[in-house]
């Protein structure tokens, strides 16, 4: 400390300083164990800020604690407590003290660091820190050699000149960037920084050519300098004059772009030259950065991103509408398909040895699903390419895809190291077989779908797809995986079928083998039943017209199917029947439909309706012994009810696929003339009538009563009815959780688990899927089977009767089925006010009191993942409704019969504003509150003016963040203005604001009551002045309200413009010419 603190001072508290700096020292330590309980963890931080907060030798303690000496630890610590001296204390400091405290500083820069490559980055961060709070305090007017300073210090070594940069870059941030200064201040040092701009620049350049040539001479401390050298260019770049970057025939720029090739320094030179090109401005200003455009500048900044942005770069080419007609693009696009072929092989896991790419990714990547989903999005990326250049040569494309696929089809099976476990001689996903078919599948599937959109019928290379085809159609093998592919190959080759019918047949054959594909029943086997299910629907969907010829073969084939019981599983036997369905909409003969449709029907039908099937779906107790979830039932053995819950589910799934499927001709004369047309509204529009309605409202009584009874299971005594085994049947399924929580999918299995299920896995998946059909059903009756369904009697309360029964025992994860299935539905349908006003009064006392009460003291004992996953279901509640609210701003004008619901969602509306969801309030301020307020009619209802409190909270909870503090503000502006002068109590709710300016309140409402008064503003200056207006009822975050204020005093302004004199404008000039003007010999002019 010698030459910084007076020595006879140092000497006087020499003893106190040593004593509190061991107690300090004592306390960081305790602090920082990671051993120290909580207690002695939070005394050892109250000591501490009481010590920067009341000791009077506060400096002399951080000098000595942020001695080379002390630990990392503890010189943090004391130069902590530096920098809140500066902070805190500099206003009240003496002069002299102040520069002996900016004297250590300077010396503590200059030789209390260790060397640069030694020495912690907290370190470097709060001395800059300190050194750029005195600037903000005293410069340039009490320390106008600064820059010198900062200039010398560079001379002395590598960790002087880095700091040096540091200081620079944070000064440049807190005046320019976070504005953290007084407005004079800021002022003062901003254009002081500009008038020294040049020498500033000059400056860094000069350090940058240094140690950069120094760098190159491999001397790693010079390469630390650079990187800090170009990120404070990075910091000035953004907004210093133009005419500084592109000095000295762009220098500068030069200098950035022969950066590109050093690999230690090329990200950050990027990321100057990103912000120097993308400066705003004067054309003729801008103009020199053309300079990059020069054959030297392109080649250093092609060779040093090209690779990293390749994909981008083809995919550009190709879609450019004049470049990808160039000759030279042509020919690139075929050897890009020939090179895709090798990137699309996933290759290359961390775990494997299968490439050389494998040693990379065991740098990249921390495990397989790393790599996997990594990979994933590649391919994604890669397939849009690919996409892309088939646009320009669509036919070779097909060739390169045609040459593959014959390629794999010959090439015998390889199954690798890794097998599968289920079963011998069986493929995983990692064997070569399998990551070859894999990788072809994909490039197949981008390129055929192309052809079709890119080439003329008649240019269609039909015969080579046909022949395609074919060999797939011949192709055999029991390996699940690799049938997979087939079948995918099948979909994507089947557009060729339509040229050639008679291999229809064939196609929905191979189609068949794979819904009921026999081997161990594991996840792939699993897969492609369902895989095969999904391609005979997506055929049936997206080619009825064509396929309704085998209709008759298809139907009576899968009443073979149907009558093995074990043979196919509910989920299979329902894609069946929906394919089948698809297909006869194709009749466009009404009776002919419904009569398919009944015996379709007959089964599920007749055990639905049966007298068993309703006092189970009507009785709780009865429906839970008839599921056995009131049963124990142990591990490794049957559950004997499961071909009860199987069939109840086959009976729901089938109502749902019919409601789903069945149509009516899409054209009008065909849907007369096939009997569809019942009449025709008043406006002219035709009603139609769905051949499924008859069939389906004789099973709705039964399917609402199943709905009122899955809601009263969570009724206390009817959990209290489940027995051990499945007392947590009703909780969410793992794969639930992680779509809430927004957590990837389980982790890659490379071995092809077998699916075996624990009995209350399978219950809890059975609940689910069971709720959710119910909803699904019942969403999509009214679209289906319209005026059929609404033209039920005392439909609404049979819905609430059913639907909203037990709803306050309804967990949130069930709410939110009901929400976005059913409610998103018949949100707009004006036949259920009722219903819709029962739900919104239901969300008004049960939904608003959860999402805007104050956190309660947490149960220790309750686990995070529980916590994180109740609080992001109300979040994700909190949206839905806020979904059915954009929504039901479309209902219509107001009308004395919508009046109760209106007045429900304007209580919604404004009251989520306050609630703890950012999204949401930024949604409700800007698009649902404003809209159904000017429905409602703000200028009939007082009412209306009582909500302007809750825009009031809304800036209260989500002020500090400034996309809700804008939308906030403007709708309080809007309500003020429009409200205001019809109610007075709204001024009452602003007198209320903390630290409101009264004064200004009643000038602003002057001009707001007096439209025609000359003081009548602007509408930006009517804005900001309302913004002044309500400044004290916007929040702060939870990290600043307790923050301690800083204080920086202005000092006298360099800059002061000086006013100009005042002169008589009568007096007379030297000339006199004014008064010569009127002078009474000029009167004969």
């Amino acid at each position: 400390l010698s030459g910084c603190w007076p020595e006879t001072l140092l000497n006087m508290m020499g003893e106190p300083v040593a004593d509190m700096c061991d107690q300090l020292v004592k306390a960081v330590n305790v602090m920082m164990d990671a051993e120290s309980s909580q207690i002695y963890r939070l005394e050892a931080l109250k000591f501490c800020e009481e010590f920067k907060e009341k000791c009077s030798f506060c400096v002399p303690c951080g000098l000595q604690l942020a001695d080379k000496t002390q630990t990392a630890v503890v010189r943090h610590f004391g130069l902590q407590i530096l920098e809140h001296v500066i902070k805190f204390r500099w206003n009240n400091m003496p002069q002299q003290e102040k520069v002996q405290l900016k004297n250590c500083a300077m010396g503590l820069l200059s030789t209390g660091t260790y060397p640069i490559l030694e020495e912690e980055s907290h370190i470097k961060d709060v001395l800059s820190r300190i050194i750029v709070e005195m600037i903000k305090r005293e410069w340039p007017q009490h320390w106008p050699d600064m820059l010198k300073e900062m200039e010398a210090l560079t001379s002395v070594g590598e960790a002087q000149t880095e700091l040096v940069m540091l200081i620079l870059l944070r000064l440049a941030e807190d005046v320019i960037t976070f504005r953290t200064l007084p407005t004079q201040r800021r002022r003062d040092i901003q254009q002081t920084l500009t008038q020294n701009m040049e020498s500033i620049f000059s400056f860094l350049l000069a350090i940058l050519q240094l140690h950069v040539d120094e760098y190159r001479k491999l001397a790693k401390a010079h390469c630390r300098v650079g990187v800090a050298t170009l990120n404070t260019l990075a910091g000035y770049i953004d907004w210093v004059a133009l005419a500084n970057i592109t000095n000295d025939n762009c220098r500068l720029l030069e200098m950035l772009c022969l950066l590109l090739s050093e690999t230690e320094l090329q990200l950050e030179a990027a990321e100057c030259l990103l912000i120097a090109i993308s400066r705003k401005g004067k054309l003729e200003d801008r103009k020199p950065l053309m300079v990059l455009f020069d054959d030297v500048a392109m080649h250093y900044i092609l060779s040093a991103f090209l690779r990293s942005s390749t994909q981008i770069t083809w995919g550009t080419l190709f879609r450019h509408e004049i470049l990808s007609k160039d000759p030279v693009i042509i020919q690139m696009t075929i050897k890009y398909f020939r090179a895709t072929m090798t990137n699309l092989v996933k290759t290359g896991f961390p775990s494997s040895n299968d490439s050389p790419s494998c040693e990379y990714s065991r740098h990249d990547f921390d495990s397989d699903e790393d790599f996997n989903s990594f990979f994933n999005s590649f391919r994604a990326q890669q397939g849009e390419v690919v996409r892309n250049a088939c646009r320009i040569v669509p036919l070779e494309a097909f060739q390169i895809a045609a040459e593959w696929l014959q390629y794999q089809i010959s090439a015998p099976i390889d199954i690798g190291t890794t097998v599968s476990k289920t079963a011998e001689g069986l493929c995983s996903i990692l064997s070569p077989s399998v990551v070859q078919w894999d990788a072809m599948t994909f490039f197949t599937e981008s390129v055929v779908g192309k052809i079709f959109k890119n080439v003329e019928d008649e240019k269609l290379p039909v015969d080579q797809g046909i022949e395609l085809l074919q060999a797939v159609l011949n192709y055999n093998t029991q390996d699940p995986l690799i049938l997979s592919c087939v079948l995918t190959n099948v979909s994507v080759l089947f557009p060729f079928v339509t040229h050639r019918p008679h291999f229809l047949p064939q196609v929905l054959y191979k189609s068949d083998l794979g819904c009921h594909f026999q081997a161990p029943r594991t996840r792939a086997v699993k897969n492609i039943r369902r895989h095969a299910c999904s391609s005979i629907i997506k055929m049936s969907r997206d080619y009825p017209q064509f396929i309704l010829p085998c209709f008759d073969m298809m139907y009576n084939h899968v009443k073979k199917l149907f009558s093995s019981e074990a043979l196919l599983n509910m989920l299979e036997k329902c894609a069946l029947m929906e394919a089948l369905v698809l297909i006869s909409n194709q009749f466009k003969d009404y009776n002919k439909q419904k009569q398919f449709l009944e015996e379709l029907m007959a089964t599920v039908a007749a055990r639905w309706t049966s007298d068993e099937m309703r006092r189970v779906l009507w009785d709780p107790a009865l429906f839970l012994d008839f599921v056995g979830a009131d049963q124990l039932a142990a591990e490794g053995t049957e559950h004997t009810t499961g071909i009860n819950r199987s069939r109840l589910s086959f009976c729901v799934y089938t109502i749902l696929g019919v409601v789903k499927r069945a149509r009516w001709p899409a054209d009008l004369e065909e849907a007369k003339a096939g009997g569809f047309v019942v009449g025709y509204t008043p406006n002219g529009a035709p009603i139609y009538r769905n051949p499924c309605s008859a069939q389906v409202l004789a099973l709705l009584p039964n399917l609402l009563a199943l709905i009122r009874t899955l809601n009263s299971l969570f009724l206390p005594e009817n959990i209290c009815r489940l027995s051990e085994t499945f007392s947590k049947a009703y909780d969410m399924i793992e794969v639930e959780k992680n779509m809430v929580l927004g957590l990837p999918q389980p982790a890659l299995d490379i071995y092809d688990p077998p699916v075996y299920k624990t009995h209350l896995e399978r219950m809890q998946g059975f609940f689910c899927t069971l709720y959710d059909n119910c909803y699904h059903t019942l969403g999509k009756a009214g679209l289906s089977l319209q005026q059929d369904f609404y033209t039920i009697e005392g439909l609404a309360e049979q819905i609430v009767g059913s639907a909203f029964v037990s709803l306050d025992n309804v967990p949130d994860h069930r709410l939110r089925t009901m929400l976005h299935i059913l409610l998103s539905h018949y949100l707009l349908c004006p036949l259920l006010g009722p219903l819709f006003a029962y739900m919104l009064q239901w969300y008004v006392d049960n939904l608003l009191p959860s999402v805007c009460s104050e956190e309660e003291e947490e149960d220790e004992s309750c686990e995070e993942n529980q916590e994180m996953l109740e609080e992001q279901l109300v979040r994700l509640l909190t949206r839905e409704v806020l979904d059915l609210l954009s929504k039901s701003t479309l209902l219509g004008e107001r009308s004395d019969y919508w009046d109760d619901i209106y007045m429900t969602l304007l209580t919604i509306s404004f009251t989520s504003l306050s609630w703890k969801d950012t999204s949401n309030c930024h949604r409700s301020a800007s698009i649902v509150c404003w809209t159904l307020l000017r429905q409602v009619g703000y200028t009939q209802d007082r009412l209306t003016a009582t909500f302007h409190p809750d825009v009031l909270k809304g800036l209260q909870m989500h002020g500090q963040h400034e996309i809700c503090n804008s939308a906030l503000t403007q709708l309080a502006l809007l309500m003020y203005e429009n409200l205001r002068p019809r109610y007075m109590e709204l001024r009452d709710v602003m007198t209320q604001i903390p630290d409101i300016n009264l004064e200004a309140l009643d000038q602003y409402d002057q001009r707001l009551l007096e439209p025609s008064s000359a003081q009548r503003l602007g509408e930006k200056k009517r804005k900001d002045q309302f913004k002044k207006l309500i400044a004290g009822a916007v929040g702060k975050a939870l990290a600043q309200q307790f923050k301690k204020e800083v204080h920086i005093r202005n000092l006298p302004s360099l800059f002061k413009k000086p006013k100009p004199e005042k002169r008589d404008i009568l007096e007379t000039s030297e000339c006199g010419a004014l008064a010569a003007l009127f002078s009474p010999a000029l009167d004969d002019i």
